[in-house]
């Protein structure tokens, strides 16, 4: 067989184009599959809203008031949840309608299926009717167990002092009993003095 020389550019030219067309097919390939992994059901939330206002009830009586600037629930994730991207607000009321504790933190997770919040990001707490305050980075409520605890840095401020958690603390759901882990702290003492005056 016989190749002229313009044959020969020919051929490589269409070898070129052919490669060409390949490469095309395959990044185009790759491009939809991780277009289709970035639509998938999973990935995008079910439900959505800005500035929400939740109200939780037991037996019609007030329980809490949950605020947020924005909502996203994933109902089609393997792991079902809500995120609050924006952070939450909540205050916990007591059976007079009274504010008896608020929370507050930069971003927040609920845990559908297990009945767990996570908030993270300057976790603030006020137990308003016993005057004590928590600031943690994070902090997980596990409604089921009725569990309230923090496996980060915490700081427990109260009547008697200010505790610290090096490594978080644990609380049941009311906050009426807490244990620091890796505590350390300043207590308070009345001088016996100060009660005669």
């Amino acid at each position: 067989m016989y190749f002229s020389v313009q044959n020969s550019f020919k051929f490589i030219k269409r070898l070129l184009v052919l490669s060409g067309v390949f490469l095309l097919l395959f990044s185009c390939e790759n491009d939809i599959q991780k277009i289709h992994s970035l639509t998938e059901s999973e990935n995008l939330p079910t439900v959505s809203g800005e500035d929400i206002e939740i109200v939780y009830t037991d037996s019609s009586r007030l329980e809490m008031i949950l605020q947020a600037p924005i909502i996203k629930q994933f109902t089609k994730a393997e792991r079902p949840f809500v995120e609050f991207p924006e952070g939450i607000y909540v205050e916990f009321y007591d059976d007079s309608l009274n504010i008896q504790a608020t929370m507050k933190a930069d971003y927040a997770l609920y845990y559908n299926e297990e009945g767990l919040w996570e908030a993270r990001g300057n976790v603030q707490a006020h137990n308003i009717a016993k005057n004590e305050k928590l600031n943690s980075e994070e902090l997980f409520w596990d409604e089921n167990k009725e569990l309230i605890y923090s496996n980060s840095f915490s700081r427990i401020e109260t009547i008697d002092g200010i505790f610290y958690g090096q490594d978080g603390f644990d609380a049941n759901q009311k906050f009426t009993k807490w244990k620091l882990k890796g505590s350390k702290g300043t207590v308070n003492i009345k001088d016996e003095g100060d009660e005669k005056e």
